[in-house]
């Protein structure tokens, strides 16, 4: 399973969002450190601005860059002039989608599919291929695409409408349709509250490609979440990038973009690593992982334990114990009471106060 990152063009769908080119240059250098294999950089179509940020990047990065292109000449010979290494052509699938979009049949859209590959395999590029909203489409007229091109196959569930547990009998259903699931790749969103979750599932059973995206970053609820998807994969399986690079890559992408995150979000969020309960920091102290999931070093953060007002007996005998100090009743008594009124410290401020403590 490969990890596709599509921040660099969902994120600049968001409404408002006027992302300059180097913003996005910045962007996408920094993920290039994480060692991903995809990068999804934009729809060269759309103007000067994708085209370039698109060229630079293909030049520059060791992923493979992807650009994106609707079944059609002039989308494909863009997206060729951009110097992408991949053009994804992205064609509706869906009853809904194939009205309401290209106002014509199934057949009609494989068949220019079929042409648009053409086009970018004779252009020198790879090519892969998108069917939009096929998760709301019945897996039996999804399941002959990967019967009629060779190409890498992306399964989109384009407004966000799917469960886990649809996700996993959707993919299940095409096996028994005679579809490798190591050919599909998935992309999905978070209108639900479920992208990330939607990903995980398409991973346990075995898809080819994931698409993320650094803190959800994406149109309407986002995509994803890289982060999320990196540190959820690593606890049973291999994730394939750089782990102690996610946590400040992210961190860089969101600074390049002018973005933020609220600090409570997870894994990349500030406080989602701050503990400062009397309770947990006593025991944490002792191990870690008694109140953590992960090690957040591992992905590049650091864990910060606070002592302050909440901090009992137990963390402030042993502030004193680490500090070689004797925890007489007294000390303890002292100590918890100037972290009430000094408080919250950090570890390393902390000791440094109960080494004065009388």
């Amino acid at each position: 399973m490969s990890l596709c990152d599509v921040t660099l063009r969902e994120a600049g769908q968001m409404p408002g969002r006027a992302y300059t080119i180097e913003q996005k240059i910045a962007a996408g250098t920094a993920l290039d450190r994480l060692g991903l294999p995809l990068i999804q950089t934009g729809f060269p179509i759309t103007g000067e601005h994708d085209t370039v940020v698109t060229r630079r990047l293909a030049d520059t990065l060791e992923a493979e860059v992807v650009a994106i292109a609707r079944a059609r000449e002039d989308d494909i010979a863009a997206a060729l002039e951009s110097g992408a290494d991949i053009i994804e052509v992205f064609i509706p699938i869906s009853d809904r989608q194939l009205e309401a979009v290209i106002d014509d049949s199934r057949e009609s859209a494989f068949d220019a599919a079929h042409e648009a590959i053409d086009s970018v395999r004779d252009g020198g590029a790879k090519a892969h291929l998108t069917l939009m909203d096929a998760f709301r489409t019945d897996a039996a007229s999804v399941a002959p695409a990967f019967e009629q091109f060779d190409a890498p196959i992306t399964l989109a569930d384009t407004v966000g409408a799917r469960t886990p547990p649809f996700v996993a009998g959707y993919l299940r259903t095409l096996a028994e349709l005679g579809v490798s699931i190591n050919r599909v790749g998935v992309h999905f969103h978070d209108d639900l509250g479920l992208a990330t979750a939607n990903a995980l599932v398409s991973s346990q059973l075995g898809v080819d490609r994931v698409d993320v995206s650094v803190a959800s970053l994406g149109e309407r609820a986002g995509n994803p979440a890289l982060e999320e998807c990196v540190v959820a994969i690593e606890q049973d399986g291999d994730s394939g990038v750089v782990l102690d690079e996610l946590v400040p890559v992210c961190r860089a992408v969101l600074d390049s973009l002018d973005e933020t995150v609220d600090p409570r979000k997870a894994i990349i969020g500030e406080a989602v690593t701050a503990h400062e309960s009397g309770l947990h920091t006593a025991a944490m102290l002792e191990d870690p992982a008694t109140f953590e999931p992960y090690d957040p070093e591992m992905f590049g953060g650091t864990r910060q334990l606070l002592f302050g007002a909440r901090t009992g007996q137990s963390a402030a005998r042993e502030l004193l114990e680490r500090a070689e100090r004797e925890p007489t009743d007294e000390r303890i008594e002292n100590l918890l009471e100037r972290l009430v009124d000094d408080g919250p410290l950090e570890l390393d401020a902390a000791l440094e106060m109960a080494e004065r403590v009388q």
